[in-house]
């Protein structure tokens, strides 16, 4: 089984990706925030021109999923994605084959 891990940093990249590619802009022009709390667990807010848009869990699964297959060129429909809140490296995605 091929495992991978996402850092914060290209969990961040994945939204910003995926939230770009539906509003017609370049990634650099979108700012996300992760969040994570044990009531509603994993979610972003992605801010573009003032205006803020909401992720919860499964959009950023879908996310992941997106930037799997077009920025990373890997199979995502089967792929396991399980988010996970490290102490040390914040939000990241482990990813398994």
């Amino acid at each position: 089984m091929e495992k991978m891990t996402l850092s914060e940093q290209e969990v961040i990249n994945a939204i910003c990706y995926f939230h770009a590619k539906f509003k017609q802009v370049q990634p650099t022009e979108v700012e996300v925030e992760l969040m994570y709390d044990d009531a509603s667990g994993y979610s972003a807010e992605a801010y573009l021109h003032g205006q803020v848009e909401f992720y919860n869990t499964v959009n950023f699964i879908t996310a992941i999923r997106l930037y799997l297959d077009e920025k990373l060129n890997r199979d995502s429909i089967s792929a396991r994605i399980l988010l996970d809140l490290h102490e040390d490296e914040g939000i990241i995605a482990k990813i398994e084959w």
